[in-house]
């Protein structure tokens, strides 16, 4: 079978449409938000009306049809307009795929259509103060109460909880103790509404400039009925994991949508400012560093292609997905660092929006997988090396 690597019409009018979509807020909008403690509900809003949010979701439940292909250019062409939004990367793909694979037939027609036209949205609660990416000692529990779920224990660096109306949150069933020395883990996920009694949540203080803000999260006996388990009790690895691939093409696509903003801000910046009658991009100390930022920015965007693929085909994208992550946050990092650098103290100024790009780009390397995790990942897959842990 021969290569193709042209995106074809469809996929080009995609970019082109949400590009357009993404240029009439622009990140003036999405930094007033941030700055004044305000929202992007109305961008979202219109995403959703447009079938942006929804493009992965089933047809039969108001979705597009299509697969994380879509679903990543939407993400990366908003990103590279100025409004990276970081819910697309829970609320449609993780909490949206999970849900249309596992959930019940009664779940799907509750969540999947609201999920799809944006009027409802879904965050996603695994991350523990004292699990962080071992998901083995996570200590939250559900313990079955005659027809209801009991859920306690709590959460962090849970993100938009402020603007969802649930949670997917995951857990562990009572029967199965947390950490490495006890019985095996038995995953489950559970549709949690924000407002449910014993759910409590308080913003954390961050310097990063985004109007998606993140939580700690209690869950103090919250009482659920017997149909908020999603999926199987005893398949609760697999749907979990259904989830975290997606969420890791969806990075991807976050970063490169950052990176190619700051690209774009400092190649229109090099080629205007001139020193002693000279753009200041024609001196190779700026323009080849900016080169190679560019080319950076290409292969993580063929890697993240690569990984939404083998994702909509059904395969095995595990490798794929982080190394797009890898790969884009990397080149999301340094871009920024470069863009900031072409400015010079202009890249430090509210003025050029450089800046506010920083802790975003850096946030990418750690989060929702650290690049260390994601290369102990490789090393083992991949490289057969031993484990250390």
């Amino acid at each position: 079978m021969s290569l193709d690597f042209d995106e074809g019409e469809e996929l080009r009018a995609l970019r082109a449409a949400v590009a357009h979509l993404g240029s009439r807020y622009g990140q003036s909008y999405f930094l007033e938000q941030a700055r004044s403690g305000g929202r992007t509900d109305a961008l979202w809003a219109e995403a959703g009306k447009a079938g942006f949010l929804g493009v992965t979701l089933p047809e039969e439940y108001g979705g597009g049809g299509g697969g994380l292909v879509e679903l990543s250019i939407v993400l990366e062409e908003l990103g590279a307009a100025g409004c990276p939004l970081l819910m697309m990367v829970v609320s449609p793909a993780i909490c949206g795929t999970v849900i249309s694979r596992f959930g019940t037939p009664e779940q799907k027609e509750r969540w999947l259509p609201a999920l799809a036209d944006g009027s409802q949205t879904m965050g996603f609660a695994i991350t523990e103060p004292d699990a962080g990416s071992n998901s083995h000692e996570i200590s939250t529990v559900a313990r079955r109460d005659g027809d209801e779920w009991v859920l306690t224990g709590r959460k962090v660096w849970i993100s938009g909880v402020d603007q969802a109306d649930a949670l997917l949150v995951v857990g562990r069933l009572a029967d199965g103790r947390a950490g490495t020395s006890g019985k095996r883990l038995r995953p489950a996920l559970f549709v949690v509404p924000t407002d449910a009694p014993g759910v409590t949540a308080h913003p954390i203080p961050m310097e990063l400039v985004s109007p998606e803000r993140q939580f700690q999260v209690f869950l103090d006996d919250v009482r659920l009925p017997g149909d908020a388990l999603v999926g199987h009790p005893d398949q609760g690895i697999a749907q979990l994991f259904a989830g975290l691939n997606p969420e890791r093409v969806m990075a991807a696509a976050y970063s490169l949508g950052v990176a190619r903003l700051a690209m774009r801000k400092a190649t229109e910046y090099a080629r205007q400012r001139q020193v002693w009658g000279t753009p200041i991009g024609a001196h190779q100390g700026l323009a080849h560093p900016l080169a190679a930022c560019q080319i950076e920015i290409e292969l993580a965007r063929l890697m993240t292609q690569k990984a939404a693929w083998l994702i909509d085909s059904g395969q095995d994208a595990g490798t794929a997905a982080n190394s797009a992550k890898y790969a884009a946050a990397e080149a999301a990092a340094r871009t920024v660092d470069q863009a900031i650098q072409t400015h010079g103290g202009n890249g430090l100024s509210q003025e050029y929006g450089v800046a506010a790009l920083l802790a975003i780009s850096r946030v990418s390397r750690i989060a929702p997988v650290s690049r260390e995790m994601i290369l102990s990942f490789v090393a083992q897959h991949d490289l057969q090396l031993p484990r250390s842990y």
